[in-house]
């Protein structure tokens, strides 16, 4: 009952994802980040350390939690699809402002911040509030039952790609395109997405297609499995990724997408890289002068992290005289990095979110500008002065930091756990993770650096 409850009153609150950016400090803090960056790393090296030195502190893999009953997965999913249908609508007829409009509030900050980050403490509440499950289930005639097999066969040879080509796709409106918050263009966006997903769910069946296909299905599932709250009440934060299963080299890749993208979000506003591109952080063109560089950019960004993830496995696995199978190892270790994606996540949008929400809740209160008063808050406007005090941008900054080092240290302990899995030695099991520890240690640093690197917003 309790998922049940916190799964209605995400979707009470559901209106479609706006493609937010992180919003750029309006008070600079002359802060020793060389120091932060250098605690954060140590921290997460000492973390290492303990769980090397204490191996019987390894997570024990908990129960599955277990599923709604489809009649009530349903229906919230067809609640989902009704509101998702409103926002596209007012996405074309209402305000044309992005911080008026609810179509890309909804989206970019109520969806892709606030209820993907509640994935992460209550499990996967997207399972159920999904809009594609009930429509589906009304089309096949399978409505308060469970799914009947589907018309066609999902191929083997498909596994996660189209979830990466999709995924790429979303990353690049999000990231490249010149106007991803625009209503009318995003309301398109999400129509071609519903499009090719419902077509996918009717051809494949609702659990093949949103078990590999859907990239946000896929996303939002591994990141609830992090979730400390499981059957039988509390577990340690990560422990879930332990049940997973062994993901194939396209999963693997994209795990490392859904973190290399990010990761470029956050560079993509540095010195280092506008000065790289040629463009003057001072004077800078529009996102239209930058689009193939910032495309490049994501493939960039995503294929040195998988290459970095990549190698310390394979250090690691040769290491410790290569037990089991290297892909095998791959398609388990990548799961440590949901910790570290859920952390990026929550750190880069932490700003931006705290001022959108506030958009959200007035566009709420009158949603066709037509001067109701439907929250009750009046005439209420957006407050931003936090950001502009030394206490304000400071707690901000602390809370980011905290996240990124709190995320890694658990993605050490969930790799270490997984290590151990493998019945190894003491000596051999710290020789299998020890690389991919340091590649984390030095991925904190960085993540760490680029908090206070952006040079627009």
């Amino acid at each position: 009952m309790r998922r049940l409850a916190i799964a209605f009153a995400a979707l009470l609150s559901l209106t479609v994802p706006a493609f937010a950016h992180a919003a750029g400090r309006g008070f600079v803090m002359l802060l020793p980040t060389g120091w932060v960056i250098a605690g954060g790393a140590l921290a997460v090296l000492v973390s290492f350390a303990a769980v090397s030195l204490l191996p019987r502190l390894a997570m024990k893999v908990p129960s599955p939690v277990p599923p709604l009953a489809p009649v009530v997965a349903q229906v919230m999913s067809l609640i989902s699809a009704l509101v998702l249908a409103v926002l596209i609508v007012m996405g074309f007829i209402g305000p044309r402002d992005p911080v008026e409009n609810l179509l890309p509030l909804a989206i970019w900050t109520l969806w892709w911040v606030e209820i993907v980050m509640l994935h992460p403490l209550f499990g996967n509440l997207w399972e159920s509030i999904n809009p594609l499950r009930g429509p589906a289930a009304l089309l096949t005639g399978r409505f308060g039952r469970a799914e009947a097999a589907a018309p066609l066969r999902y191929p083997a040879w498909a596994s996660y790609w189209p979830a990466i080509v999709i995924f790429f796709g979303f990353a690049w409106f999000q990231l490249v395109y010149p106007a991803p918050e625009d209503p009318a263009a995003l309301a398109v966006a999400v129509l071609v997405y519903l499009g090719v997903s419902f077509a996918g769910v009717l051809a494949f069946g609702v659990k093949d297609w949103l078990g590999k296909a859907d990239p946000f299905a896929v996303f939002l599932a591994q990141l609830g499995a992090a979730a400390p709250l499981g059957r039988g009440g509390l577990r340690w934060p990560g422990a879930g990724l332990l049940s997973l299963p062994v993901l194939p080299l396209s999963g693997v890749i994209f795990v490392l997408l859904t973190l290399g993208t990010i990761t470029f979000d956050g560079f993509a506003n540095t010195f280092l890289w506008l000065s790289t591109i040629g463009i003057n952080p001072l004077d800078f063109p529009g996102r239209s002068e930058v689009m193939g560089a910032n495309t490049l950019g994501i493939l960039l960004v995503s294929g040195v992290l998988a290459a970095g993830f990549f190698a310390a496995v394979r250090v690691g696995w040769t290491w410790a005289a290569r037990p089991g199978s290297f892909a095998r190892l791959c398609g388990r270790l990548v799961y440590s990095l949901i910790p570290i994606s859920i952390a990026y996540h929550f750190a880069h949008y932490l700003s931006d979110t705290l001022v959108k929400s506030q958009y959200l809740l007035l566009a709420l209160n009158d949603p066709f500008e037509t001067d109701a008063d439907l929250l009750g808050i009046g005439h209420a406007h957006v407050m931003t002065s936090f950001q502009n005090t030394a206490s304000g941008a400071l707690a901000i900054y602390a809370a980011q930091t905290s996240a990124l080092v709190i995320g890694h240290v658990i993605g050490v302990a969930v790799a270490h756990s997984m290590a151990v899995e493998e019945g190894l030695s003491p000596q051999r099991v710290m020789k299998l993770e020890l690389p991919l520890a340091l590649c984390m240690v030095a991925y904190t640093g960085f993540g760490l650096w680029l908090l206070g690197a952006a040079a627009i917003s």
